[in-house]
């Protein structure tokens, strides 16, 4: 059904303006943790489906030193619960989208078009980006087709009562270029959603990916590659009896009112855990060594990653790079915390396990189907192991606020928005308008950043170094470079942290898409 003209108005609308949360929260409180929806069909029985890999990106066109791409956002139906056909929106129709490869240094343009009913935004997380490409949730792509002539709409549009409009807003119809640089060292980024108001249930459909970089420096540590370096997107989603996504969404069509069910108002939490589109997969491995590039792309979960069994003398992981990058050394781990939006990579030796083996990757933070996220069957004997660098990162810089230099606090709370409770920060809900930091580009600061309930906050633009969680030193999880951290309940997380590379506007939020929805954003300025 093609959209009506007042339906566009308001898509242009949400565009410059702050959408009302009223239909987001009542004035009972803005709700408490996470809540589990459960699934309306029955759950397939875990480890019967392989792991899917989601397909390296190819450029339609190289030049001297740019790759351009052409990526269309579309729905499609496929099968995710077996026998069942889920309708997905997705990156080129696939759910996770395809993986795009990048070298550090090496230019990408990714022509996106819009081909849904409905205007999305999309940002590069942990991008090293200028803010016109950043994917800022009020730069819309409208659907093309019938609504040409949409991209015109300003500031002047229609607006809703006491709401701040946004007058810098770029709204376009039916194709953005986004372009990234990648001048940044090799990490694992990934790409998603980012529509004002609407992230959390346009993610749920299907709107996410793995975006890779590479550099020289990675390339010459030895790292398991080819099939031994699995890509492994982590979520959780739930289903109604006809397979289609279940979320509890004020308005299903996403077409005009923001906002979930009351009782979901602190996150949503689904009951099938899905590997790259895949529920509780599992892959044949040979007993040798794994890079695992793990992405929490939940809405709201949290998961405590862990293999059962264990290998003997424990130490499971070993933990190569973070959100940003390689770390100095391996960091070894018994298990991972890893909040939505973080990134771990890490190498698994599947040669401490006998030949014929299974290895689940469980979530220790849950019990029944959420306690299990994949399982690995050591297969066959494979190459013995060369063992890790010492060193990975020799040239990490580590940061260090100058003495009597700014120091910025942000308190993640709920709170009032536009008279009704929702989740703010510094007891402020989200204005496009308003600029709550200004920092100068390339100069250290310290933030802290203190919470009421756990928020995963993220950081656009800005890379961090955790300094300390409370009146301890940072956490097992905290190593490296960042762009998420879980700021647990009632603590307070110090970070140093430094912008370069672009001036202009960019935001923090938390990565709880749901508070993310209802206003728990802020603006950065960087100067």
């Amino acid at each position: 059904m093609s959209p009506s003209r007042r339906q566009l108005l308001g898509w242009a609308a949400s565009a410059v303006v702050l959408s009302p949360l009223a239909a987001a929260c009542s004035s009972s409180g803005a709700g408490g943790g996470p809540k589990l929806l459960k699934s309306a069909l029955p759950l397939p029985q875990p480890f019967q489906v392989p792991l899917p890999i989601p397909p390296v990106m190819k450029p339609t066109r190289t030049d001297g030193g740019t790759d351009y791409y052409d990526l269309t956002v579309r729905p499609a139906d496929v099968e995710i619960i077996p026998g069942h056909k889920t309708t997905i929106w997705g990156y080129d129709g696939r759910f996770p989208g395809p993986t795009f490869e990048a070298r550090s240094g090496r230019r990408a343009v990714v022509r996106q078009t819009n081909a849904l009913s409905v205007p999305i935004v999309t940002h590069l997380h942990g991008g090293r980006t200028a803010p016109e490409s950043d994917g800022y949730p009020t730069d819309l792509v409208l659907p093309g087709g019938d609504m040409a002539g949409m991209a015109g709409m300003s500031s002047a549009a229609p607006s809703m009562p006491g709401m701040p409009k946004d007058p810098r807003a770029s709204v376009v119809t039916g194709v953005r270029n986004y372009e990234y640089p990648h001048e940044q060292r090799a990490a694992t980024l990934w790409y998603h959603d980012h529509r004002m108001d609407f992230s959390a249930p346009q993610v749920w459909r299907g709107l996410a990916g793995m975006h890779l970089i590479r550099d020289d420096v990675e390339a010459g540590l030895g790292l398991p590659d080819g099939d031994r370096e699995l890509p492994l997107l982590i979520c959780d989603r739930s289903f109604e009896a006809d397979g289609s996504f279940r979320y509890p969404a004020k308005d299903p069509t996403l077409l005009k009112t923001p906002g979930v069910d009351g009782a979901y108002r602190g996150g949503v939490l689904g009951d099938v855990i899905l590997v790259n589109g895949a529920p509780w997969p599992v892959v044949d491995v040979s007993a040798t060594t794994y890079r695992l590039r793990l992405l929490n792309a939940s809405n709201a979960r949290e998961y405590t990653l862990a293999l059962d069994p264990p290998p003997s003398g424990g130490q499971a992981f070993q933990q190569i790079g973070g959100d940003g990058g390689l770390l100095p050394a391996p960091i070894a781990h018994d298990s991972i915390d890893i909040a939505p939006a973080e990134r771990f990579d890490v190498v698994v030796d599947f040669s401490r396990y006998r030949v014929g083996t299974l290895v689940t990757l469980v979530n220790r933070k849950d019990t029944g189907g959420p306690g299990s996220v994949m399982r690995f069957h050591v297969a066959k004997d494979g190459p013995t192991p060369a063992p890790l660098p010492a060193k990975l990162a020799g040239d990490f810089e580590r940061l260090a606020p100058p003495s009597g230099g700014v120091t910025r606090n942000f308190d993640f709370t709920s709170g009032l928005v536009g008279g009704v409770m929702g989740w703010v920060v510094n007891g402020k809900g989200f204005d496009p308008n308003r600029s709550d930091a200004d920092p100068t580009m390339g100069v250290v600061e310290t933030w802290k950043l203190k919470s009421d309930l756990r928020h995963p906050i993220h950081v656009h633009l800005g890379n961090f170094q955790v300094l300390s969680r409370g009146s301890g030193g940072p956490g097992a999880s905290d190593a490296g470079w960042k762009d998420t951290v879980l700021v647990r309940d009632g603590e307070t997380v110090t970070v140093a942290i430094r912008f370069d590379g672009y001036r202009g506007r960019y935001m923090l939020h938390c990565h709880n898409l749901e508070h993310e929805d209802m206003a728990m954003m802020a603006n950065i300025e960087v100067r």
